[in-house]
Protein backbone atom coordinates (compact mmCIF):
# COMPACT_ATOMS: atom_id res chain seq x y z
CA UNK A 1 0.00 0.00 0.00
CA UNK A 2 1.46 3.25 -0.82
CA UNK A 3 2.22 5.75 1.92
CA UNK A 4 1.02 8.80 0.78
CA UNK A 5 -1.54 10.20 3.20
CA UNK A 6 -4.02 10.22 -0.06
CA UNK A 7 -4.19 9.10 -3.46
CA UNK A 8 -6.11 8.42 -6.70
CA UNK A 9 -7.29 5.17 -7.50
CA UNK A 10 -9.46 3.78 -10.90
CA UNK A 11 -11.87 0.91 -9.39
CA UNK A 12 -14.82 -1.16 -9.23
CA UNK A 13 -17.52 -0.79 -6.25
CA UNK A 14 -17.68 -4.95 -5.72
CA UNK A 15 -20.34 -4.17 -2.78
CA UNK A 16 -21.24 -2.22 -0.01
CA UNK A 17 -22.64 -2.28 3.62
CA UNK A 18 -24.15 -0.19 6.30
CA UNK A 19 -21.93 1.48 8.57
CA UNK A 20 -23.06 3.59 11.40
CA UNK A 21 -25.70 6.23 11.02
CA UNK A 22 -25.08 7.44 7.81
CA UNK A 23 -21.99 5.84 6.18
CA UNK A 24 -21.62 2.96 4.19
CA UNK A 25 -18.44 0.60 3.46
CA UNK A 26 -17.22 -0.23 0.85
CA UNK A 27 -15.38 -3.25 -1.17
CA UNK A 28 -13.28 -2.04 -4.12
CA UNK A 29 -10.70 -3.63 -6.43
CA UNK A 30 -8.75 -1.12 -7.34
CA UNK A 31 -5.96 -0.91 -10.24
CA UNK A 32 -3.58 0.09 -8.19
CA UNK A 33 -3.85 -1.51 -5.01
CA UNK A 34 -5.99 -4.57 -5.61
CA UNK A 35 -8.95 -4.83 -3.25
CA UNK A 36 -8.92 -2.85 -0.65
CA UNK A 37 -12.12 -1.47 2.25
CA UNK A 38 -12.92 1.60 2.43
CA UNK A 39 -16.25 4.06 4.38
CA UNK A 40 -18.12 6.54 2.39
CA UNK A 41 -19.03 8.99 4.99
CA UNK A 42 -22.65 10.91 4.76
CA UNK A 43 -23.31 8.89 1.85
CA UNK A 44 -27.10 7.80 2.69
CA UNK A 45 -28.00 11.06 3.80
CA UNK A 46 -30.62 12.49 1.33
CA UNK A 47 -28.65 15.05 0.10
CA UNK A 48 -25.19 12.92 -0.34
CA UNK A 49 -23.88 13.56 -3.98
CA UNK A 50 -21.49 10.53 -3.80
CA UNK A 51 -24.24 7.87 -3.00
CA UNK A 52 -25.26 7.20 -7.28
CA UNK A 53 -21.33 7.04 -7.73
CA UNK A 54 -20.60 3.88 -5.22
CA UNK A 55 -23.28 1.48 -6.36
CA UNK A 56 -22.11 -2.17 -7.18
CA UNK A 57 -20.40 -3.10 -10.40
CA UNK A 58 -20.00 0.50 -10.81
CA UNK A 59 -16.43 1.51 -12.42
CA UNK A 60 -15.04 4.81 -10.51
CA UNK A 61 -12.55 6.96 -10.05
CA UNK A 62 -12.19 7.82 -6.45
CA UNK A 63 -9.82 9.78 -3.94
CA UNK A 64 -8.75 8.07 -0.90
CA UNK A 65 -7.63 8.82 2.27
CA UNK A 66 -6.26 7.44 5.03
CA UNK A 67 -8.42 6.83 8.05
CA UNK A 68 -7.49 5.64 11.69
CA UNK A 69 -8.24 2.47 10.38
CA UNK A 70 -10.14 2.35 7.00
CA UNK A 71 -9.71 4.77 3.71
CA UNK A 72 -12.21 7.11 3.10
CA UNK A 73 -13.67 8.05 0.46
CA UNK A 74 -12.97 12.26 -0.29
CA UNK A 75 -13.72 12.31 -4.01
CA UNK A 76 -15.39 9.99 -6.55
CA UNK A 77 -16.39 10.39 -10.47
CA UNK A 78 -18.34 7.44 -12.11
CA UNK A 79 -16.30 5.88 -15.08
CA UNK A 80 -18.81 3.55 -16.30
CA UNK A 81 -22.28 3.00 -14.18
CA UNK A 82 -23.03 -0.13 -16.05
CA UNK A 83 -26.72 0.71 -15.92
CA UNK A 84 -28.56 -1.89 -17.54
CA UNK A 85 -26.65 -4.41 -15.11
CA UNK A 86 -29.40 -2.88 -12.49
CA UNK A 87 -32.15 -3.12 -14.79
CA UNK A 88 -31.84 -6.86 -15.87
CA UNK A 89 -32.46 -9.72 -12.64
CA UNK A 90 -30.62 -11.91 -14.68
CA UNK A 91 -27.92 -9.78 -15.64
CA UNK A 92 -27.66 -8.21 -12.37
CA UNK A 93 -26.96 -12.29 -11.25
CA UNK A 94 -24.01 -13.06 -13.68
CA UNK A 95 -22.64 -9.80 -12.30
CA UNK A 96 -22.71 -11.10 -8.97
CA UNK A 97 -21.32 -14.16 -9.94
CA UNK A 98 -18.25 -12.26 -11.49
CA UNK A 99 -17.79 -9.93 -8.89
CA UNK A 100 -18.21 -13.27 -6.39
CA UNK A 101 -15.69 -15.44 -7.82
CA UNK A 102 -13.30 -12.02 -7.62
CA UNK A 103 -13.95 -11.37 -4.21
CA UNK A 104 -13.02 -15.21 -3.37
CA UNK A 105 -9.67 -14.94 -5.13
CA UNK A 106 -8.59 -11.66 -3.68
CA UNK A 107 -7.41 -10.31 -0.14
CA UNK A 108 -6.68 -7.11 0.48
CA UNK A 109 -3.04 -5.65 0.62
CA UNK A 110 -2.02 -8.55 -1.33
CA UNK A 111 -1.24 -4.96 -4.68
CA UNK A 112 -2.84 -4.26 -7.53
CA UNK A 113 -2.89 -6.16 -10.51
CA UNK A 114 -4.45 -4.35 -13.81
CA UNK A 115 -4.78 -7.59 -15.76
CA UNK A 116 -7.36 -8.44 -13.29
CA UNK A 117 -8.88 -5.26 -12.81
CA UNK A 118 -9.11 -4.87 -16.94
CA UNK A 119 -10.47 -8.19 -16.76
CA UNK A 120 -13.39 -7.23 -14.23
CA UNK A 121 -14.34 -4.24 -16.39
CA UNK A 122 -13.91 -5.46 -19.64
CA UNK A 123 -16.24 -8.74 -18.23
CA UNK A 124 -18.93 -6.11 -17.23
CA UNK A 125 -18.93 -3.99 -20.26
CA UNK A 126 -19.87 -7.49 -22.14
CA UNK A 127 -22.40 -8.28 -19.82
CA UNK A 128 -24.07 -5.59 -20.48
CA UNK A 129 -23.87 -5.12 -24.37
CA UNK A 130 -24.24 -8.34 -24.85
CA UNK A 131 -27.56 -10.16 -25.22
CA UNK A 132 -25.88 -14.08 -24.37
CA UNK A 133 -23.91 -14.45 -21.31
CA UNK A 134 -22.76 -17.93 -21.34
CA UNK A 135 -19.36 -17.16 -23.35
CA UNK A 136 -18.84 -14.05 -21.24
CA UNK A 137 -18.81 -15.54 -18.03
CA UNK A 138 -16.77 -19.07 -19.45
CA UNK A 139 -13.87 -16.96 -20.94
CA UNK A 140 -14.02 -14.51 -17.43
CA UNK A 141 -13.91 -17.54 -15.61
CA UNK A 142 -10.51 -19.10 -17.55
CA UNK A 143 -9.04 -15.88 -17.99
CA UNK A 144 -9.44 -15.07 -13.73
CA UNK A 145 -7.86 -18.28 -13.52
CA UNK A 146 -4.89 -17.70 -15.08
CA UNK A 147 -4.14 -14.74 -13.47
CA UNK A 148 -5.05 -16.12 -10.23
CA UNK A 149 -2.18 -18.73 -10.86
CA UNK A 150 -5.03 -21.97 -11.32
CA UNK A 151 -5.12 -22.45 -14.86
CA UNK A 152 -6.21 -25.57 -16.01
CA UNK A 153 -3.96 -27.86 -17.87
CA UNK A 154 -6.18 -29.07 -21.11
CA UNK A 155 -3.63 -29.97 -23.63
CA UNK A 156 -1.57 -32.64 -21.92
CA UNK A 157 -2.44 -35.35 -19.67
CA UNK A 158 -2.08 -33.42 -15.68
CA UNK A 159 -1.02 -37.10 -14.10
CA UNK A 160 1.37 -38.49 -17.17
CA UNK A 161 2.01 -35.25 -19.18
CA UNK A 162 1.22 -37.21 -22.22
CA UNK A 163 -0.15 -34.68 -25.25
CA UNK A 164 -4.21 -34.94 -24.96
CA UNK A 165 -5.64 -36.71 -28.40
CA UNK A 166 -9.07 -35.78 -29.91
CA UNK A 167 -10.90 -38.21 -27.89
CA UNK A 168 -13.22 -38.30 -25.16
CA UNK A 169 -11.39 -37.49 -21.71
CA UNK A 170 -11.24 -36.88 -17.33
CA UNK A 171 -10.92 -33.76 -15.59
CA UNK A 172 -9.57 -33.68 -12.08
CA UNK A 173 -9.99 -31.17 -9.40
CA UNK A 174 -7.48 -32.58 -7.48
CA UNK A 175 -4.58 -32.51 -10.62
CA UNK A 176 -5.63 -29.11 -11.96
CA UNK A 177 -6.62 -30.65 -15.37
CA UNK A 178 -7.33 -32.88 -17.88
CA UNK A 179 -6.51 -36.64 -17.31
CA UNK A 180 -6.14 -39.20 -20.41
CA UNK A 181 -8.24 -41.91 -20.78
CA UNK A 182 -5.45 -44.59 -19.80
CA UNK A 183 -4.86 -42.75 -16.67
CA UNK A 184 -8.16 -42.50 -15.81
CA UNK A 185 -9.04 -45.59 -15.72
CA UNK A 186 -7.12 -46.14 -12.23
CA UNK A 187 -7.53 -42.64 -10.49
CA UNK A 188 -10.27 -41.85 -8.76
CA UNK A 189 -13.15 -38.73 -8.19
CA UNK A 190 -12.50 -37.51 -11.85
CA UNK A 191 -15.17 -35.95 -14.50
CA UNK A 192 -15.84 -36.86 -17.69
CA UNK A 193 -15.51 -33.88 -20.18
CA UNK A 194 -16.37 -34.67 -23.82
CA UNK A 195 -13.74 -33.31 -26.73
CA UNK A 196 -16.21 -31.08 -27.71
CA UNK A 197 -16.23 -29.32 -24.37
CA UNK A 198 -12.66 -29.87 -24.30
CA UNK A 199 -12.30 -27.76 -27.55
CA UNK A 200 -13.99 -24.48 -26.20
CA UNK A 201 -12.18 -24.24 -22.91
CA UNK A 202 -8.98 -24.89 -24.74
CA UNK A 203 -9.52 -21.72 -27.49
CA UNK A 204 -11.38 -19.58 -24.58
CA UNK A 205 -8.17 -19.93 -22.48
CA UNK A 206 -6.08 -19.30 -25.29
CA UNK A 207 -7.58 -16.74 -27.64
CA UNK A 208 -8.44 -13.07 -27.35
CA UNK A 209 -11.89 -12.75 -26.51
CA UNK A 210 -12.72 -11.18 -30.00
CA UNK A 211 -12.04 -15.13 -31.75
CA UNK A 212 -13.61 -16.48 -28.62
CA UNK A 213 -16.67 -14.57 -29.50
CA UNK A 214 -16.91 -16.32 -32.49
CA UNK A 215 -17.80 -19.91 -30.68
CA UNK A 216 -21.24 -20.95 -31.24
CA UNK A 217 -21.46 -24.41 -28.80
CA UNK A 218 -24.64 -26.20 -28.30
CA UNK A 219 -26.41 -26.54 -25.27
CA UNK A 220 -25.22 -29.86 -24.05
CA UNK A 221 -21.59 -28.48 -24.40
CA UNK A 222 -22.70 -25.07 -22.63
CA UNK A 223 -24.18 -26.93 -19.64
CA UNK A 224 -21.58 -29.30 -19.48
CA UNK A 225 -18.75 -26.64 -19.60
CA UNK A 226 -21.04 -24.83 -16.77
CA UNK A 227 -21.16 -27.73 -14.80
CA UNK A 228 -17.55 -28.47 -14.99
CA UNK A 229 -16.34 -25.07 -14.02
CA UNK A 230 -18.66 -25.05 -11.22
CA UNK A 231 -17.08 -28.40 -9.74
CA UNK A 232 -13.38 -27.15 -10.50
CA UNK A 233 -14.63 -23.21 -8.23
CA UNK A 234 -15.82 -25.84 -5.21
CA UNK A 235 -12.94 -27.25 -4.88
CA UNK A 236 -9.98 -24.49 -5.54
CA UNK A 237 -12.16 -22.63 -2.81
CA UNK A 238 -13.24 -25.69 -0.50
CA UNK A 239 -16.68 -24.61 -0.32
CA UNK A 240 -19.58 -23.85 -2.98
CA UNK A 241 -20.30 -20.12 -4.30
CA UNK A 242 -23.65 -18.60 -3.59
CA UNK A 243 -24.54 -16.34 -6.48
CA UNK A 244 -24.82 -19.99 -8.93
CA UNK A 245 -27.77 -21.06 -7.06
CA UNK A 246 -29.55 -17.73 -7.29
CA UNK A 247 -28.60 -17.35 -10.93
CA UNK A 248 -30.68 -21.19 -11.90
CA UNK A 249 -33.77 -19.34 -9.66
CA UNK A 250 -33.44 -16.35 -12.03
CA UNK A 251 -33.24 -18.52 -15.27
CA UNK A 252 -35.87 -20.93 -14.81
Amino acid sequence: MTDFRSFRASAVVLRHGDWGEADRILTLYTREQGMVRAVAKGVRKMTSRKAGHLQPFTQITVQLARGRDLLIVTQVETVNAFLSLHDNLEKTSYAAYIVELLLRFSYEEEGGNPNIFRLLTETLDRLEKEDESWLVIRYYEMRLLDAVGFRPHLFECANCGREILPEDQFFSFTSGGVICPRCGQGLPNLMKISIETLKYLRHFQRSSYRDASRARPSLEVQKEAEVLMQGYFTYLLERELNTPGFIKRVRY
